[in-house]
């Protein structure tokens, strides 16, 4: 049997996964084996039967595979917390969105705003707008992709503004993050692991598990955009 844990995880951690990877595997033998989407399109896919051994979600998505008895319930452990920011492509100038009516300014003047359907901070968004009493205006020239990231829009000229997790906006080389959507108007986005009941590798989810919510991943949360 091959010697790896797969992994299906959320974009929002992509980043910690690749820079511990390789030292997690030189550390315990464990290859990581990890595929990368939004929550609702890794929930679509665990509920079409695809096999995992360790799964990373929102907070909310952990507990529906929870509840349909799909993630062991004991297993489930919150790794970080994550906020929904604004980038520009690198060079440009930062507009204000330090408050509710400079954000709203910013949104409106942007020539297109890049956002994603799937991800949290997509339906974050997109309740946002409505709120403000400008989705209609924002939607008329937006650029929504359905998965991904979006501030590669950003650097193929496509969109002036990209809103995404902070941590996933950091992926892309090429821009620049002006910085978090103002905290009263986001909840942050937990992110969470589980070891699927069905997994044939139990005891190397449960490690991986404990290795990930440990101190000593803390700093890499940090420099990729999350809290632990």
């Amino acid at each position: 049997m091959d010697n790896s844990v797969r992994v299906l995880s959320t974009l929002a951690l992509k980043g910690v996964v690749a820079r511990l990877a390789a030292a997690y595997q030189a550390a315990s033998g464990v290859r990581i084996d990890a595929d990368f989407a939004p929550t609702l399109a890794l929930l679509e896919r665990l509920r079409g039967g695809e096999a995992a051994d360790l799964v990373i979600l929102t907070r909310e998505g952990l507990d529906e595979m929870t509840g349909e008895g799909r993630v062991a319930r004991e297993s489930a452990v919150d790794l970080a917390r994550s906020y929904v920011g604004v980038a520009v492509r690198a060079g440009a100038a930062h507009p204000d969105i330090a408050s509710e009516a400079a954000l709203r300014a910013a949104l409106l003047g942007a020539r297109a705003v890049a956002y994603s359907r799937l991800g949290a901070s997509g339906i974050l968004f997109a309740q946002l707008i409505a709120r403000l009493g400008i989705a209609e205006a924002i939607n008329a020239r937006a650029v929504v992709i359905p998965a991904g990231f979006t501030a590669e829009k950003l650097v193929s000229g496509e969109a002036d503004l990209a809103i995404q997790q902070i941590s996933e906006l950091m992926q892309i080389d090429g821009i620049e993050i002006v910085g978090p959507i103002p905290l009263g108007l986001q909840t942050p986005a937990v992110f969470s692991a589980g070891r699927m009941v069905a997994s044939q590798r139990a005891a190397a989810a449960d490690h991986l598990l404990r290795y990930l919510a440990s101190a000593d991943v803390a700093p890499v949360l940090r420099g990729t955009g999350l809290e632990p």
